[in-house]
């Protein structure tokens, strides 16, 4: 059983690792709740069993004590549905709906394994890390080196390798660079503003391929033909290969940005969790792979110097790509379900 909820960002490494589970002839079955799970699971192909929870509003007592009541509820049925399958091992994939489900899975006794997607263990993972027999991280994480902690890289779906295919999908033609902007699953308002003024006067043979998600949609307008404004994007794989720049937040994604070699500039949410966006974009900029813009400090003039200056220097955007190849973790979804099906077999043995 799978714990998971809330947004892509959890949800699609959470199916990368079910993929491989159940090549190796494994059942799968989701617990989640009401939000990108919803939709993302079952068209994965997997049963999803859906559970009543809400977020902690850790700065809003009244919120977060009514949201804590729905989430005691939801252990109850989390245990129920444990009871009923009977699982093997429970994996807690990250968002709050793992909590309740990791939690219950503890109390029938069933193994648990945690993965984290970021550069710092999320408030769910922290609450069940000392009940883990592993847990996957995708970053090295300061005082999080013991033996239950491994640092697997952060799943993503399979890489697409065709960019010739890539760039006929989205009409491009083989002289033409092409930036890639995208914010996260509901995009991203600063960096939709931002890019549509940096790029609005784009000459010569760049073309702009932007993934605005549907929140800001209606209220932008692309400026001109070079520019292919879009609320979402499928098989977001051939869009990366497709690009030669990535411009984007700095979760999770960056491991699927690294999977491709994309040379990318990041701008952090800024009030990512524990400030996790920062650190993830450091890792990415040390390593010689990102350039970074606090939110604070994105315009359009900025965002139109600093892109021109990465598209103008070919050397230089090659170096990047290798550095951020370089970054990837492509096993990391094999790592986590050999440690899911560990973790099986020795709650078999010790049955």
């Amino acid at each position: 059983m799978i714990g998971v909820g809330g947004t892509a960002g959890h949800v699609v490494p959470a199916i990368a690792v079910a993929d491989v589970l159940r090549d190796r002839g494994a059942r799968v079955v989701f617990a989640g709740g009401d939000r990108f799970e919803r939709d993302l699971v079952p068209e994965a192909g997997y049963e999803l069993r859906t559970l009543r929870v809400a977020p902690l509003a850790r700065r809003r007592p009244a919120e977060a004590a009514r949201a804590a009541a729905v989430d005691f509820g939801a252990i109850g049925h989390a245990m129920r549905l444990i009871g009923q399958l009977s699982p093997d091992v429970v994996l807690g994939a990250g968002g709050y709906v793992a909590g309740p489900v990791g939690l219950a899975g503890v109390l029938r006794r069933v193994p648990l394994v945690l993965m984290e997607a970021d550069s710092h263990l999320g408030i769910t993972n922290r609450w069940l890390a000392p009940m883990a027999r592993r847990v996957c991280l995708a970053f090295p994480i300061e005082g999080r080196d013991s033996d239950r902690y491994r640092v697997t890289g952060r799943p993503i779906p399979a890489p697409a390798t065709d960019r010739a295919a890539a760039r006929a999908r989205f009409g491009l033609e083989s002289d033409e660079q092409c930036v890639l902007v995208f914010g996260g699953s509901q995009g991203a308002r600063s960096i939709n503003n931002a890019a549509i003024e940096a790029f609005a006067g784009a000459g010569g043979r760049v073309r702009i391929l932007h993934a605005a998600g549907t929140r800001d949609l209606d209220d932008l307008t692309a400026p001109g033909p070079h520019y292919d404004l879009r609320g979402y994007i499928g098989n977001l794989g051939e869009a990366l290969l497709a690009a030669d720049l990535v411009i984007a937040r700095s979760g999770g994604s960056v491991f699927e940005i690294a999977a491709h070699g994309r040379p990318m500039i990041l701008i952090p949410y800024p009030y990512s969790a524990g400030g996790h966006q920062d650190d993830n974009a450091g890792h990415m900029q040390r390593a010689g792979a990102a350039v970074v813009i606090a939110d604070a400090e994105l315009t359009g003039p900025r965002l139109a110097t600093e892109a021109g200056r990465l598209l103008g220097d070919p050397s230089g955007l090659t170096a990047m790509a290798r550095a951020s190849l370089a970054m990837a973790r492509p096993d990391a979804a094999r790592e986590i379900a050999d440690e899911v099906l560990e973790a099986a077999r020795r709650g078999h043995d010790r049955a």
